[in-house]
């Protein structure tokens, strides 16, 4: 059986904002033009494989300042999240392990909220 880890609340909290951060960010990147600056299309044939890109508006500076505000939340949060002081209390695989375990913590809580009591 795997081991189980008790991890700290606020260490379960900033990763799982962590995850919603990131989500938001990505949902967001997909949306925006291509180009942060406003740049022509164009069409690259010549290469191992055809590159087409449409013309790109840019971003507004309400988009940039909104990617910026999430990347900056993304940086804040892995840092707590790496840099928490439970870390201190596990070696070696065991830490490799517990890592790789809080990462997947909120599916375990979601697995366990919808099999119910």
């Amino acid at each position: 059986m795997a081991a189980t880890y008790d991890f700290p609340s606020d260490l379960l909290a900033g990763q799982e904002e962590l995850h919603q951060v990131r989500a938001e960010l990505s949902a967001l990147l997909k949306r925006l033009p291509w180009s942060v600056e406003p740049l022509d299309g164009f069409s690259d044939e010549g290469g191992w494989r055809k590159i087409e890109r449409p013309a790109s508006p840019g971003w507004t500076e309400d988009e940039q300042a909104e990617v910026d505000k999430l990347r900056r939340r993304e940086h804040e949060l892995a840092v707590f999240v790496s840099t928490h002081r439970y870390w201190a209390e596990l070696t070696g695989a065991d830490r490799v392990h517990a890592r790789s375990q809080l990462k997947h913590a909120h599916e375990d809580t979601a697995d366990a909220a919808q099999d119910g009591p």
